[in-house]
């Protein structure tokens, strides 16, 4: 994840707009962008913040991986719906994805499992739909 500018940077864009300097020309003198230079204005007149936003996520877990582990192992087909229904907390499917992909459970089929014993059902160079129908009406 790249890491936000420095605040020195950010004082002296903000100084060139209070000199009344434009938009493109503050992004052509410091090398970075016209709208990430006007989004530091806008937060400053807005919010009064010209410091950076704190990045990434909270880290907040609300997902009990060991009991995720034990309903994964009681019946290892469940859904990712099923298990957070199970867990009776309010997630989304994909936190449940990424949970289960930390503690190093898939839902990819096993090795044992037999392969499935139907062939293809075209050779693969064979042609298909309109361009089969045009080649046989120019032949006809």
């Amino acid at each position: 994840m790249a890491a936000p500018l420095s605040q020195d940077l950010r004082d002296r864009i903000l100084a060139a707009y209070d000199r009344g300097m434009k938009t493109a020309q503050i992004a052509e003198v410091f090398c970075v962008s016209p709208s990430w230079t006007r989004r530091v204005r806008q937060r400053r007149r807005d919010f009064g913040e010209t410091t950076p936003r704190k990045m990434g996520s909270p880290g907040v877990r609300k997902i009990d991986r060991a009991k995720l582990a034990e309903l994964v192992g009681e019946q290892p087909d469940a859904t990712a719906s099923e298990l957070r229904d199970r867990l009776g907390i309010e997630c989304s499917e994909s936190a449940i994805y990424q949970v289960l992909k930390e503690l190093g459970l898939t839902f990819k089929k096993r090795r044992s499992t037999p392969q499935n014993r139907i062939g293809p059902m075209s050779p693969s160079d064979a042609l298909t739909g309109v361009t089969a129908r045009v080649i046989s009406m120019r032949h006809a």
